[in-house]
């Protein structure tokens, strides 16, 4: 047995500023995106657009907690977009179909999120296949369920208590959707600076064998990193379907590029071991005030997608200079 303190080798560094891990570069091209966009856009700087920014994000912020706990351990996960689908077309049909209470509906929904995690966790511990593979099979499979359930068809209307969590601004200031996105951010921030079992994903990531030998159950955290992956996934899901008022087995087409684009904008390292929350948030951000910003330049969408994908490969190759300096 090698001798290693996981907490200590795990254990995100720095005082409670560093504890955005990276995300320093991140955090000044958000500042200096909102300052061109102030000058370049007339309605962007106010009260009003920002509140709609958080609104647009919370989808995106949700998941890509989940993608920030894949990317950590050195996984990758692009089933995410259709496993959200599946859960909103598993809670529209329970709710709209069957007649059993939408609370029901949201439960199965997530339990079936949960199931898709589970399965590509196996396959990926188990059955060693890669991870890339494992979430494509799985991309394809949940999109497909999500079809079969209504034949392709949309549900619509949920009752007015569910729209309402995505209208209807406490303090008039924020929606409930908006406060369950930062609940689950900050929730996460916790564990992974706070609790072992969050440094043991730094630990994964950074050396898998490593850390096996340091008595983590690499096998059994991979498996859970999934389950919360897809568990999110669903959650979101449950989250655009209170914005549209709708479940479309459609939804969620392209969300898992734009949630991997997220986080490692925000600093997370593709290669595992390194990156957080702070920095992941920072990268939502960074696609939300980028897209409502093109939107109000009048920008062609075909336009923002070009330019969304040169804003992830200049980002990853900051990380890659930033690598190559610190060797």
């Amino acid at each position: 047995m090698v001798a290693i303190d996981v907490n200590e080798q795990s254990r995100p560094s720095g005082t409670w500023v560093s504890k955005l891990t990276g995300a320093t570069g991140p955090l000044v091209g958000l500042l200096l995106l909102c300052l061109f966009l102030t000058f370049s856009a007339d309605a962007f700087l106010s009260v009003r657009n920002g509140l709609n920014i958080l609104d647009q994000i919370t989808v995106l912020g949700i998941m890509a907690v989940g993608m920030t706990f894949v990317i950590l351990i050195g996984g990758i996960d692009l089933s995410v977009g259709s496993v959200l689908a599946l859960a909103m077309m598993v809670m529209g049909w329970t709710a709209n179909v069957a007649g059993l209470p939408l609370a029901v509906g949201i439960v199965l929904a997530l339990i079936a999120s949960m199931i898709s995690g589970l399965i590509v966790g196996i396959m990926v511990t188990w059955f060693r296949v890669p991870a890339f593979i494992a979430t494509l099979a799985m991309m394809s499979a949940a999109r497909g369920v999500a079809n079969m359930i209504t034949d392709g068809q949309q549900i619509v209307g949920f009752p007015d208590w569910f729209m309402m969590l995505a209208i209807d601004r406490h303090f008039g200031v924020l929606t409930a959707t908006v406060f369950l996105m930062l609940a689950v951010a900050a929730a996460a921030w916790v564990f992974l600076h706070f609790r072992a079992e969050g440094r043991m994903l730094y630990a994964v990531g950074g050396n898998s064998e490593v850390a096996r030998l340091a008595g983590i159950n690499v096998q059994l955290v991979t498996v859970l990193v999934y389950v919360v992956s897809a568990l999110l996934a669903g959650l979101a899901g449950i989250v655009l379907a209170a914005r549209l008022d709708s479940a479309q087995p459609s939804s969620g087409f392209g969300y898992e590029l734009d949630t991997i684009a997220a986080v490692v904008i925000g600093g997370t390292s593709l290669s595992g071991g390194a990156g957080g929350i702070g920095g992941t948030l920072i990268g939502v951000l960074i696609i939300g005030v980028l897209r409502n910003g093109l939107n109000l330049l009048n920008v062609s969408p075909f336009l923002q997608q070009v330019i969304i994908g040169v804003v992830i490969v200049l980002a990853v190759g900051a990380e890659t200079i930033r690598k190559r300096r610190a060797a």
